[in-house]
């Protein structure tokens, strides 16, 4: 029998402190051989997308793929599906909107951890909307961030953001009139938008800074500027087969000369040990984003697991 589980179920079940751990191990697991993950693969239609991702946490034993669609002038919906991996069963299907909302936010949480400074209080956020909920509470959760502030297009947003997270994390947020004072004097600085063209400028960044961008996962997207990417003195991402496809922000800089994709990182070694995150407080550092498969995978297993601890979900005879 596979385990069903809807939004509703994964709202209840899943907290971001246990996708913080998922995530982080999975990552250690992969840069260890113990993981599989393979690029997201877009089949494209004449009005949007179906987009696949598949892998697999040998730790965990199981294996799986998340799929979405993305219809123009229609809602993105999500669905996580794990198989057993020593026997092949179907495990588990579940809806996963907030899934990956949370995953995405523990993903630019455990960058943070390995690339941040430890002494990092300041955040610089330039978006406001669903995903930058997660990414800042994420990073609250492994600095000791005291002040934030916080800049979108719309006013309204990021007043209203500012006062439900500030009231949320019992942090001071404030929202700004523009990026750039957004961003000058940050220890962290994340960007979660969907700009087409540049939002973080590389000049406005101190010496020391950690930059998480997470909104660049297509190559029609971008947030960083070149001078940003060059002036990062180690560049992380999650996955540097899918980043060489579709990183909106380091496709530009490697076309032009500035970056080598040999000079990128991937985090699973950072995290496994195998080469360093920050080596000195006045470097700054990039974590880039895509959002891979192993992330959710490796989440969807243990909300599998806690679900049937807890007798949650609806039993499937497939």
């Amino acid at each position: 029998m596979a385990l069903f589980l809807r939004e509703s179920d994964v709202e209840r079940l899943l907290t971001l402190d246990d996708a913080l751990r998922a995530v982080e191990e999975a990552f250690r697991s992969w840069g260890e051989g113990r993981a599989v993950n393979r690029p997201r693969m877009r089949v494209r239609v004449p009005h949007g997308f179906l987009h696949l991702m598949p892998a697999a946490a040998l730790d965990e034993r199981v294996m799986g793929f998340k799929s979405y669609s993305t219809v123009a002038g229609h809602r993105a919906r999500f669905l996580v599906v794990l198989f057993g991996a020593e026997t092949g069963e179907v495990l588990a299907l579940m809806e996963a909107d907030r899934l990956g909302q949370v995953r995405t936010g523990a993903a630019s949480g455990v960058a943070a951890k390995y690339l941040a400074r430890e002494d990092s209080w300041v955040v610089g956020l330039l978006g406001a909307g669903y995903q930058a909920e997660t990414q800042l509470e994420a990073v609250c959760r492994v600095r000791p961030v005291e002040r934030v502030r916080v800049y979108s297009r719309t006013p309204e947003r990021r007043r209203a953001f500012a006062e439900r997270m500030g009231q949320h994390l019992g942090v001071e947020i404030r929202p700004v009139d523009d990026a750039r004072e957004a961003v000058e004097g940050a220890d962290i600085v994340i960007t979660i938008t969907s700009a087409r063209e540049p939002v973080l400028r590389g000049e406005w960044l101190a010496p020391g800074t950690c930059v998480l961008a997470a909104g660049s996962n297509h190559w029609l997207r971008r947030e960083l500027d070149t001078e940003a990417v060059r002036r990062a003195n180690r560049v992380v991402v999650d996955d540097l087969e899918q980043a060489r496809v579709e990183c909106g922000d380091l496709l530009p800089a490697v076309e032009r000369g500035v970056l080598r994709w040999e000079q990128v990182r991937e985090l699973k070694d950072v995290v496994a040990g195998i080469v360093p995150g920050r080596l000195q407080a006045e470097e700054i550092t990039l974590f880039e984003s895509q959002g891979i498969a192993l992330e959710d995978v490796a989440v969807g297993a243990h909300l599998f697991r806690k679900a049937r601890e807890q007798g949650v979900g609806k039993e499937l005879e497939l």
